[in-house]
């Protein structure tokens, strides 16, 4: 007699830190999106990174931010 023993549950997906606001518009001078401040290879490459990967990320964000010309971000 074999036994068969019930497949474990499996846990539901880890929940991704993101920067994303859903806006989605790139600067074309300097290659950054306007909403979150990262790059199309960033955006599109997110979930494959790891957790320090997107946090080395994450924490360079605030200087991006200084190498879009304001007039494009609107009021702060």
């Amino acid at each position: 007699m074999s036994s068969t023993a019930a497949p474990t549950p499996k846990a539901p997906p880890r929940s991704i830190a993101t920067p994303c606001v859903k806006v989605c518009v790139v600067d074309g001078a300097s290659s950054l999106c306007l909403g979150c401040f990262r790059t199309l290879s960033e955006i599109g490459g997110w979930s494959g990174l790891s957790d320090d990967q997107r946090a080395a990320v994450m924490a360079d964000l605030p200087a991006r931010r200084l190498r879009i010309d304001p007039a494009l971000l609107g009021p702060v």
